[in-house]
């Protein structure tokens, strides 16, 4: 097993939260777990696809196949999962923003819209908030005339959700950005979140 693969105790968290896969003229493809191992060490170092080492197989075959669960919303299961199981918070939500570096790659990719409403206008996503019944705290700007209600000791959780984000930049191939689309960042980050969630679970699961 080489560094940064999953472990025997953690790939039996994830073998049942994958889709099962055949290969061509029904013939069984390649295990998921040496495919989610390869994804996890491009995730892990940040090379691209073609640079994957050959231990994990074809690097397009692993590439397709990770591609593939982005479009049909594996990944977005996968954390949709570990809430159902108790991992996260279910009452409390954090939304904030944080820098990352495009590489030359993804020279043509756009900025999140959270980070806009962030920066640009915190009235309207304080009001949206509110409509859904959401208790926003989100902490005035020093130049408002009328400054809304703001629990400053709520506030100061926000380093739960800065922890996370200095987690994630440690995968490299989050760090430096090289994806074009919207979808294929989204699927790194949630893998990028699974692998640092997954230990959590390493402890509810039974030695056979």
């Amino acid at each position: 097993m080489a560094r940064g693969d999953l472990t025997d105790l953690k790939w039996r968290i994830m073998e049942g939260l994958l889709p099962t896969e055949r290969g061509r003229k029904s013939r069984p493809s390649h295990d998921n777990r040496r495919y989610l191992n390869g994804m996890l060490h491009v995730l892990r170092i940040g090379c691209p696809w073609r640079d994957m080492h050959e231990r994990y197989g074809k690097w397009n075959s692993v590439y397709v196949r990770f591609r593939r669960w982005a479009e049909q919303g594996v990944w977005d299961g996968l954390l949709e999962t570990l809430v159902e199981l108790g991992l996260t918070d279910d009452w409390q939500h954090m939304i904030d923003s944080t820098t990352v570096r495009g590489h030359s790659q993804a020279a043509s990719a756009k900025g999140g819209l959270i980070r806009k409403l962030l920066v640009n206008d915190s009235g309207f996503l304080r009001e949206e908030l509110l409509v859904h019944g959401i208790r926003p705290v989100i902490p005035p700007k020093a130049n408002r005339k009328e400054s809304p209600v703001c629990d400053f000791r709520a506030y100061k959780d926000r380093n739960r959700i800065e922890r996370l984000f200095s987690k994630l930049k440690q995968f490299r191939r989050v760090a430096t950005r090289h994806d074009k689309t919207a979808r294929s960042f989204a699927a790194i980050l949630a893998l990028a979140a699974v692998r640092v969630w997954l230990p959590s679970f390493t402890g509810t699961v039974h030695k056979p």
